[in-house]
Parts: structure tokens; C-alpha cells; sequence
């Protein structure tokens, strides 16, 4: 079997190799201030936190092809970092400050936008609301949306092949990255920003690149699939009794619609709950008290009120659809603000995993029962994108002073137990964070053994300094 690169640094970078760098990124493009390094060492959660005694901040491809050479020539490790969103620590240097931070935030122009090829090609550095406001100008959509959209960077969308609410109907970056501009990990530059349509010239590197969090390159640039604009939306909110009659509405309303479906998600009403209790500007969407909830968005070419409200009331307890984009955007605010509602509520072990669509209902509450049932004092919030399987799978602790301690000594054994479960249910341990630090050791055994040794293989050989990003995904 094939290894990947053992090659991890053991020495902080010398003088010399750090000047280089230095060199490479050019005058303006780097700072050795520990101050202004700080805020990029700790990942969004505040889990990890790393160290680097340099930090670079290119502002082009070549420069960031010089820093890649120069750090293929002196051995030093590079981690590339995007808008420092992610949930897996990915982009975060090791502690011991033997990695170099690459960030691409000054990578931040939008190159052009086709609306008639519906392409857009933007840097690694441009935020994703940014793509959204581009290509809305010329009346198409860029259909990734997320949470973090106000800050998530293209480079780290892509880098981990972000999902989000619209995966549904469009897929994740996978699917709407046509094509792709990055830096190998010896300094030479991969150009495939022309985004056709058919290209059978072998194999598909940039696929390679999508997804591996920078362990295989540097991606600079992205050219993104564009959608048109459609001229009607309707958003609903709907009290259902369980999670097998939330797929029974999805499934009804994807025949109904004819695939218009845009984005199913389904919200247990204790998270409901928690978003109500813990942020400002929110109200109850629903008179009385439901078990689970649904959050549902069609969009096409004519108006879809009149089909929705048809399926709501043989499907729902009680609905709501909205009359205006306001509210549409206000009953969609409740379920992104979730995340920082559940934040605010206390300490949970995260997991971000998939299994068969089919099976999500079953498996969310048979998932729940298991936990509960081995982690005295356990309460599983389940929540997410029913539509694509991807389920965010969070256990809090019990409303107790010492809620965090309690989560420090069951972590380990929270997430194994849930991993197993996934595996169990044929699905995956990472639907859309990726993989990082945070859940490499639990890949080397949850992966099939044969992707694994596909997956050293390739890094072995377009990384055999092992430089790009030591220590992450590959257990």
C-alpha cells in the first residue's frame, strides 16, 4: 500500500527559508506581527489553535506559485487558508509553529461573470455573498447558499466541497465548480478557467482539488456554474408530526413541483426553541406547539403558492406561507441562526454526517434513542438538509453548571458511538465540513480501505515533500 509523505516539520522554520518566503510573496504581501497572525490561529468553534512565526498574503496567482516553489525549496510546510469558517480545524497550523499560514483573502476580485454561459470566474479570496450580488446583477444566481455566506471565502468553499441549504436541487461545489486555477505543490500553476462543458482529455484534476483542503494545492481561482434567476419563490414553514412525514412531504412536493424543490430542511422544535430564546428579532412562525418542523423553498418560472398550500394541508399540522420576501427572509433566518442559537445554549460535540435519504427519518430518531440511552444525561439536537441525507447530528450536554466539562470527558465516546452508527447506516462520517483534524483519525477506519489507499497514492505523488497542509484528512 501506498503512503502518504511522512514528512511532517519537526523545527521551526529557519531564517533564512522564512526570508525566502518573504521574497516570494513580495513587498506589502506578509507580516511576521504576532498581533495580526492572531486571529487566524484559532478555528470558528475555538477548538484549535495553532501557531506560525509567518504569515503570507499574496495578491496573485504568481505570487502565490513563488511562495509554493520557494516552500517546496526550503522544506517548510504551507497551510493555505481561506475565510477561517470551517468546523474541522483545516485551516489552522499546527501548535507546534512549524507551518507557514498561506491566506488568499487578498485574492479578492471577481474576474468576470457570462451570463451567457452562465460562468463566473471569482478569485479564492472573494466571500460568497459577493458571487451572490455579482451574479444577480445579470439576473442569474449562484445557488450555494449557506450561513457563514458573509464571510466563507470561494477558495475554502471549494477546498471542502461545501454544501449548504440548495443541494437538493443544484448539488454541492462538486457540481457547480466548472472549473478551477491552483498552484501544485511544486510551484507550478494548473489553469482550467475555461469551464466547458465536455472536455474528455483525461483525468479530471480538478476534482482532485475540490474537496481536498488543501493537501493536493493551492486553489486561486474558481470559474462557478451560474443558474438563471427565477422570477417566483415560495417559502413555507410547517408543523409535522415526525421526521417520516417530513419525507413524505418532500416527496410529494418534488413530484408536484416537477423538481422545483430548492432547499427541505427539518428542525426538531427544541431547536425552534432555542433560536426563539437565545436571539433578538424573532417570533414564534406557527401558533401552538409542534413536535418537528420544515422549512421548504420552490422556485421557478410561475408561481407555486397554490401546489404548496395543496401539500401543506393534507402533510402538516399547521403552515405558513410567506407573503413577501421579508418574511420569507425571516423564516429563514430562524433556521440559519440555529447554529448560533445552539452555541449560545451551551457545549455539544458536533457532527456533520450523511446517510441514505431514505433512511433519515428512521435513522434520526433511532440514532437519537441509542445515544440518549448510552450517554446518561445526553440530549441530541437533529438537524438539517433532509433532502440530501446530510443531518447535523449535535449532542448537548445536561443542564448542569459544568456542562463543559461534561461534554470534555464524553466527547470521545459520544462520537465514536455516532460514527459507528453512520457507518452502520451506509452513510457518511463528513457530509459537508470536510474532514481536517477533527475527524482524520476516525477516517482511517470508517473509509473503504481501497479509497483510502487511492487517496495516499495521490497525495504521495503530487505532494511527496509532503508540504501542502501536513497533518489534515489523511489519518
Amino acid at each position: 500500500m501506498t503512503r502518504a509523505p511522512s514528512f511532517v516539520p519537526s523545527l521551526l522554520p529557519g531564517a533564512g527559508a522564512l526570508a525566502a518566503l518573504q521574497v516570494a510573496a513580495g513587498p506589502g504581501n506578509w507580516t511576521d506581527d504576532p498581533d495580526l497572525i492572531a486571529p487566524r490561529l484559532t478555528d470558528w468553534r475555538g477548538r484549535y489553535t495553532g501557531a506560525s512565526p509567518l504569515l503570507l498574503l499574496p495578491r496573485t496567482t504568481a505570487q502565490v506559485a513563488a511562495i509554493v516553489a520557494s516552500a517546496a525549496a526550503h522544506r517548510v510546510a504551507l497551510v493555505p487558508q481561506g475565510g477561517n469558517t470551517g468546523l474541522v480545524g483545516g485551516g489552522i497550523p499546527a501548535a507546534d509553529g512549524s507551518s507557514v499560514l498561506l491566506s488568499l483573502a487578498r485574492m479578492n476580485r471577481i474576474r468576470s461573470v457570462d451570463g451567457d454561459g452562465l460562468l463566473l470566474v471569482a478569485e479564492a479570496g472573494v466571500v460568497l455573498a459577493n458571487v451572490h450580488d455579482a451574479a444577480l446583477a445579470i439576473g442569474c444566481r449562484f445557488p450555494l447558499s449557506l450561513g457563514a455566506r458573509g464571510s466563507a471565502t470561494i477558495g475554502g468553499l471549494v477546498s471542502t466541497n461545501a454544501g449548504g441549504v440548495e443541494v437538493l436541487r443544484h448539488g454541492t461545489m462538486r457540481a457547480l465548480v466548472a472549473g478551477i486555477e491552483a498552484v501544485l505543490p511544486d510551484g507550478t500553476i494548473l489553469d482550467q478557467l475555461t469551464g466547458l462543458a465536455k472536455d474528455n482529455t483525461g483525468y479530471d484534476i480538478k476534482q482532485l482539488l475540490i474537496g481536498a483542503e488543501g493537501t493536493l494545492g493551492v486553489v486561486t481561482a474558481a470559474a462557478l456554474r451560474l443558474v438563471p434567476a427565477p422570477r417566483h419563490h415560495s417559502i413555507a414553514w410547517a408543523g409535522i408530526d415526525d421526521p417520516a412525514a417530513a419525507l413524505a412531504l418532500l416527496v410529494r412536493l418534488r413530484g408536484d413541483s416537477g423538481g422545483q424543490v430548492e432547499s427541505f430542511e427539518i428542525i426538531p422544535d427544541a431547536g425552534l426553541q432555542m433560536v426563539l430564546r437565545h436571539l433578538d428579532g424573532h417570533r414564534p412562525p406557527l401558533a401552538g406547539s409542534h413536535p418537528w418542523h420544515v422549512l421548504v423553498e420552490l422556485a421557478g418560472p410561475a408561481p407555486l403558492d397554490d401546489m404548496l398550500l395543496a401539500a401543506l394541508a393534507d402533510a402538516a399540522r399547521d403552515a405558513v406561507i410567506a407573503a413577501s420576501d421579508a418574511q420569507g427572509a425571516a423564516l429563514w433566518r430562524l433556521r440559519e441562526e440555529l447554529p448560533l442559537a445552539e452555541r449560545r445554549d451551551g457545549p455539544a460535540v458536533h457532527h456533520d454526517i450523511a446517510v441514505p435519504v431514505a433512511m433519515m427519518p428512521a435513522f434520526a430518531l433511532s440514532a437519537t434513542r441509542t445515544v440518549e440511552m448510552a450517554i446518561p444525561g445526553a440530549r441530541v439536537l437533529a438537524f438539517g438538509h433532509l433532502g440530501d441525507g446530510n443531518l447535523h447530528f449535535n449532542v448537548r450536554a445536561p443542564a448542569i453548571p459544568d456542562a463543559a466539562d461534561w461534554i470534555a470527558a464524553h466527547r470521545d465516546a459520544i462520537t465514536a458511538l455516532v460514527h459507528r452508527l453512520v457507518v452502520d447506516a451506509g452513510g457518511s462520517i463528513s457530509a459537508e465540513h470536510g474532514i481536517g483534524v477533527l475527524k482524520r483519525d476516525d477516517l482511517g477506519w470508517a473509509a473503504n480501505p481501497a479509497k483510502l489507499a487511492a487517496m495516499r497514492a495521490i497525495k504521495a505523488a503530487l505532494d511527496p515533500l509532503g508540504i501542502m497542509n501536513p497533518g489534515k484528512v489523511l489519518p
